[in-house]
């Protein structure tokens, strides 16, 4: 489904991405481990078009991605719940899933919102607050949720963990699995190693800029390297 190809990133003269390669199949959910620095958030934006590669390719079910611009990368089925949820503060919920919906005919439908307040019932009971006044666990349940209104083929999940406490982690990773199991594919960057083992199918492991190894869960959690970096031994 998704395929990135020599990945070539720079800031500056920081050689961020050094020929990252690796796929999603449809329906999977995979996940990218590395430390902070690694590369992984850098992988996502450029996927999404936050940023662009010097060279390399991206492409979603066999179509070019990597020389168009972000809206339309939203258009073509994939969307970026950032790093740090990145709400709109002052907008309310509703108004906030609305945003995210921007990108299909019509806007935000009623059936797309009922299925965000199936999954997250707590945004119902308070989609007229702002975003800006929600718990961290609120505002995280709401950046998945208008990363669902644009209808997604694909998702791009960076650190949804960042900050929670532990019983919100398991029920914000619960929810996860149940999108994937309703058809959407989902890339995961996820500092809990653990957590995002446990849940995905597959697994790349990033160190400064390139992907030194890769397996299934399993696999990698077997591996005496990512147990000894990632795993606590």
């Amino acid at each position: 489904m998704l395929r990135v190809d020599d990945l070539h990133v720079y800031y500056d003269a920081i050689h961020a991405l050094q020929g990252v390669s690796f796929r999603v199949d449809k329906g999977e959910m995979v996940t990218l481990l590395g430390a902070n620095g690694a590369g992984k958030s850098t992988t996502l934006k450029t996927i999404s078009a936050l940023l662009r590669a010097k060279s390399g390719t991206i492409e979603l079910e066999g179509a070019r991605l990597d020389r168009l611009p972000a809206h339309e990368i939203v258009r073509r089925g994939i969307a970026h719940v950032p790093e740090g949820r990145r709400v709109f503060p002052r907008l309310s919920v509703l108004e906030n899933l609305q945003t995210g919906a921007y990108s299909q005919s019509g806007g935000a439908s009623a059936d797309d919102l009922e299925r965000v307040f199936n999954l997250f019932p707590r945004l119902k009971e308070r989609i007229r607050q702002k975003a800006g006044t929600l718990s961290g666990g609120e505002q995280q349940m709401l950046a998945i949720g208008r990363g669902l209104m644009a209808c997604p083929k694909m998702l791009l999940l960076d650190e949804p963990s960042m900050g929670l406490a532990p019983i919100l982690v398991e029920q914000i990773f619960a929810i996860v699995q149940a999108i994937n199991k309703e058809g959407v594919t989902v890339l995961l960057v996820e500092q809990n190693a653990a957590m995002a083992l446990a849940i995905c199918h597959r697994g790349y492991v990033l160190e400064t800029g390139k992907i030194i190894l890769e397996g299934t869960a399993a696999e990698l959690s077997g591996n005496d390297r990512v147990r000894q970096a990632y795993l606590g031994g």
